[in-house]
């Protein structure tokens, strides 16, 4: 895999077969903002704008390969090629609903219904799920072998993930999905959309529920269908969410009982001399103490609006606050420049800096900016609404444009060169996650989505 910094998978675990590491002339039109194309005298675009025509751009780059379609999740390079994962695309719709135009209503409802195709016409199971990812394109894979299909395959199927091994299917993948598809069904009134939330939440019962100790649903499945010992608090906390939409939604009181579990879970995975969630348990068991990462103290916040646990985003701004410059070891942000932000977890900030993140990846950054997570902070932030709240969450979403407009220039959709100053990269710097894999400064469909919905105000996890 030459040519590249390596793979940036989601932020989620890479769970295909045999694998278990934990955990141009596009425009924003399709988002219901107006883009200037950049011509001479043009008045530049908002920042918000430009984040759409990224999303824009990434939706629509194989025109050639039917109307059935999904969004790209990075830029081509990445060296994922076409790979669109399920949770970006579940953000994408959450981001575009966030607009409250017809325009963006028309581009959600598109990639609903395309999660839907997924969950009818997997090529081995009809049972409600999803699989990790999707290609969407065609592309020639590293072994020189062709992937010649879109999303929908010739054969009808939807086309899985397969060379990148993004065939398993994580609980918290499902449940971002089942999110969207809640919330589309909120907006529309569509049935369809609610009837695909209810296999997600019903796979998730049938395959994720545990009696062990600790409670909660378990991970999901890999590749092969075996299911994973790990219960993460960031998956329990999105059926917190998913399950009260689900009560809400249909009035079945089974849902209720659901989110109840799921919330127990997550309450247990508390640390209150700390003020912050810990990251889950590989066993049912034992609950693991490290590594600390980012999304479980600012996503309890925005599902369970928890007064008494709202700490945990003072512990985040604090304890994983982060400043990338040119004058850091091993960035690569240009000379002149900075950007304040968190971290992913605390062991991003002891990595080893002499080590390559992995075979073939560049060495990291400690403090490389985590974009998706300073989103993340930056919403709950605004929501919680205390005194400083919404300064200092100006600040993270200041820093975040600022990227967007310098870090990640020249970059493509399947081939085709995005719009200028156009998608938030995912890292302003390579940054070790701890949970082994890495983000690297590509431009990014869940980083991009999620500084839309922290700039727009718009709460995905609220029931």
């Amino acid at each position: 895999m030459t040519g590249r910094q390596g793979p940036a998978p989601s932020r989620r675990s890479l769970i295909g077969a045999g694998l278990g590491i934990s955990a141009a002339g596009l425009t924003a039109a399709g988002s219901g903002q107006a883009f200037a194309a950049g011509s001479a005298g043009a008045r530049p675009a908002s920042a918000q704008a430009r984040g759409h025509a990224f999303l824009a751009a990434a939706m629509d780059a194989y025109p050639g390969h039917g109307s059935i379609r999904l969004t790209q999740s990075y830029t081509d390079q990445a060296g994922l090629f076409s790979t669109a994962f399920t949770y970006d695309n579940a953000l994408a719709i959450l981001a575009h609903l966030a607009t409250r135009t017809p325009a963006g209503l028309t581009r959600a409802k598109t990639l609903g219904d395309a999660l839907l195709y997924a969950q009818g016409h997997d090529p081995a199971y009809d049972d409600g799920r999803l699989r990790q990812a999707y290609n969407v394109g065609p592309y020639t894979f590293y072994d020189g072998s062709l992937q010649p299909d879109g999303f929908v395959r010739a054969d009808g199927t939807a086309n899985v993930g397969t060379q990148f091994g993004f065939t398993g299917t994580a609980v918290g993948d499902m449940a971002w999905a089942g999110i969207a598809l809640s919330a589309l069904a909120r907006r529309t009134g569509a049935r369809r959309f609610l009837g695909g939330a209810v296999r997600i939440g019903e796979w998730i019962e049938r395959t994720g529920r545990t009696d062990e100790p600790l409670g909660g649903f378990k991970f999901g499945v890999d590749g092969a269908n075996q299911k994973l010992p790990f219960t993460s608090t960031e998956h329990n906390t999105d059926l917190v969410c998913l399950f009260g939409r689900l009560a809400r939604l249909t009035g079945d009181r089974a849902w209720q009982e659901r989110r109840g579990r799921a919330e127990a879970f997550v309450r247990r995975m508390w640390e209150p001399s700390g003020g912050f969630f810990y990251t889950g348990t590989n066993d049912g068991v034992t609950v693991n103490t490290s590594p600390v990462p980012e999304d479980t103290q600012t996503w309890t916040h925005l599902a369970l609006g928890s007064r008494r646990h709202s700490r945990s985003l003072d512990w985040a701004a604090a304890e994983l606050a982060v400043l990338d410059h040119s004058g850091r070891v091993n960035s690569t942000v240009p000379a002149g420049q900075s950007y304040e932000g968190v971290t992913f977890s605390s062991a991003s900030l002891l990595a080893n800096e002499d080590a390559p993140i992995a075979a073939g990846q560049p060495k990291p950054d400690r403090s490389g900016v985590w974009f998706e997570g300073t989103a993340h902070l930056a919403l709950a932030l605004r929501d919680r609404g205390a005194r400083g709240d919404e300064a200092r969450a100006r600040r993270l979403i200041a820093s975040t444009e600022k990227a967007q407009d310098l870090l990640g220039g020249g970059q493509t959709v399947g081939g085709t060169p995005l719009p200028e100053r156009c998608g938030v990269v995912s890292a302003s710097s390579p940054l070790d996650t701890g949970f082994g894999f890495g983000y690297y400064s590509y431009r990014h469909t869940g980083a991009t989505a999620w500084y839309l919905m922290a700039a727009a105000r718009y709460n995905p996890l609220r029931v």
